[in-house]
């Protein structure tokens, strides 16, 4: 689809021209459709594939990096006895990739995509060897916001790349081969790491040993293959920086997570942490819209939230984003709850990135063909609210299948929404501004993510602790009984006599918490695709 819309005179045989003289004409036509091609500023459709394969490799990675620890959270914070580490797990990824995606397009603006690309894969690399060599929660915690920087850049820089080098008509369906390359990982992933946990001396830390070589390996090729110049500017690169609105950007999320992170979970609300860091997070806010409305070159410029699409589509990718987290990580924990391996886990979440890359293909399909995303949105996040009240029906006794249907529509929801809303925001904005518009859509997913996990990880806690009390509290050493069943989940197979169908409910009650909160993030996601706009996608790169 995405080649034979870039020229039908490169599809097949020529016409003959009247004369009948076919073979003196045909390289004649050939050197048009190229010339063609070029004066448009498109690459030919094999050096695109070439070009983009390359950078989604990347994304490649970061996915299998993803869905791997959504499978080992569990057994990784089992083997440093505390399952709070599962949430920092997320969060330190989570805030470390929403503070840096902001800058991230305005960077690769300046320094250029390969650069940025390079840059990501150094970091990734690096904090998957810091994972695997943890000798404490702290160090993996340090090594997870490490990969969280670089993982943020391989997966944003190369949506960055589309946008550059294919029309608007055509970018839903190399957008949706891009969610291939991250279906693929997503799949591989949770298995990956689930085998090699159960099935390895290493356990665990082999899954992010393994991910360094191909991450270094990915630097050369991307450096030979990847040659897109950054925007010109008669400015140095280093005075192009917005280092203001940087250190505003980065401070406001950081501040604003770790309030959040760590409030009502690690301290009580009235601790001094929560206290500063959340009023810090305002105060940094302001400055950032302050300094954003007025700077020459802002990382996101302002002004782009006037446009009710633009915004709209932010708050969407927020609320899909918490479905799709919580749903990544709940799931496996769920599964293991009720006693599968971290493996069978594994095996079950391929359903969830199966889903998604059915509903992305046939997105950017469906927009190719008719160039209209409004009803896909709607449609994407119908499929996304019905899998999350599939999840609000499992408890201890039901069929694992439902489990695995409920993954499949979220995926395919999450997939639907995500890619119109991609190209809906670019559609909607200047041409100059899509990798700052881009930017800001995975910083919403970012931040979407780290709310739902940290809402859903206090809740998860609170709630299980308080129905354990409940129905345990009078038993002889019953704190500490509870205390093991909080901080591993091992401890369901040594339970004391009598336990076992309390302790299932109670789990079981905690996990509606976090079921009913996807449902109420899908329709709030519903909503807010119901306001955006439609607008026309081009089928030519300059927008004419």
């Amino acid at each position: 689809m995405a080649g034979r819309g870039r020229d039908r005179s490169s599809q097949g045989p020529p016409a003959e021209m009247p004369n009948g003289d076919a073979s003196e004409t045909t390289p004649l036509l050939r050197a048009s459709s190229t010339e063609h091609l070029r004066e448009r500023g498109e690459l030919p459709f094999s050096k695109l594939m070439l070009v983009l394969s390359t950078s989604f490799f990347g994304v490649f990675l970061a996915a299998l990096d993803s869905s791997s620890i959504a499978t080992l959270s569990a057994p990784i914070a089992s083997e440093f006895r505390s399952l709070s580490l599962l949430s920092w797990l997320a969060t330190a990824y989570l805030i470390a990739n929403a503070a840096c995606q902001p800058i991230t397009g305005r960077l690769t603006d300046i320094f250029g995509r390969r650069a940025g690309i390079v840059a990501s894969s150094l970091l990734f690399a690096l904090g998957s060897l810091l994972c695997g060599l943890a000798p404490n929660a702290g160090t993996i915690v340090l090594g997870r916001a490490v990969v969280g920087v670089g993982g943020g850049g391989l997966i944003c820089i190369p949506m960055f790349l589309t946008s550059d080098l294919t029309p608007l008509r055509r970018r839903g369906v190399l957008q949706g081969i891009g969610n291939l390359w991250y279906s693929a990982g997503a799949m591989l992933g949770g298995v990956f790491g689930g085998l090699l946990h159960d099935r390895t001396r290493m356990g665990w830390r082999l899954a992010f040993l393994m991910q360094v070589p191909p991450a270094l390996l990915l630097i050369p090729a991307v450096w030979v293959l990847v040659k897109v110049p950054p925007k010109q500017s008669d400015k140095s690169y280093l005075a192009r920086v917005d280092y203001p609105g940087a250190f505003f950007t980065c401070s406001f999320l950081v501040l604003l997570l770790l309030g959040l992170n760590t409030g009502g979970t690690l301290v009580p609300w009235s601790h001094p942490l929560p206290l500063t860091t959340l009023p810090l997070s305002v105060v940094c806010f302001v400055g950032f819209i302050w300094w954003e409305s007025k700077a020459t070159q802002p990382i996101i410029p302002v002004r782009l939230f006037r446009n009710r699409t633009i915004l709209s589509n932010c708050f969407g990718s927020l609320f899909i984003s918490m479905v799709l987290l919580i749903a990544t990580y709940y799931a496996p924990l769920y599964l293991q709850v009720r006693g599968d391996s971290a493996a069978a886990a594994g095996v079950k979440l391929l359903w969830l990135p199966l889903g998604g890359s059915i509903g992305s293909l046939a997105t950017g399909y469906a927009m190719a063909w008719t160039g209209k995303y409004v009803r896909l949105g709607i449609f994407g996040s119908l499929i996304l609210i019905a899998g999350t009240i599939l999840f609000a029906l499992q408890s201890e006794v039901t069929s694992s299948y439902l489990t695995c249907v409920a993954l499949v529509l979220v995926g395919g929801g999450f997939s639907v929404v995500s890619t119109t809303v991609a190209v809906a925001s670019i559609a909607a904005a200047d041409h100059s501004q899509q990798a700052v518009i881009t930017s800001a859509i995975f910083l919403a997913r970012s931040v979407g993510a780290m709310l739902g996990i940290t809402s859903v990880s206090a809740a998860y806690q609170n709630i299980l602790k308080s129905r354990l009390l409940d129905r345990f509290g009078d038993e002889q050493e019953a704190l500490e009984e509870i205390g093991r069943i909080l901080d591993s989940l091992e401890e369901i197979n040594h339970l004391p006599e009598g336990w076992k169908d309390g302790v299932m409910v109670s789990f079981m009650e905690a996990f509606d918490a976090v079921w009913y909160t996807t449902i109420g993030a899908a329709v709030l996601a519903l909503a807010c695709i119901c306001l955006v706009q439609q607008h026309e996608l081009h089928s030519r790169l300059d927008r004419r």
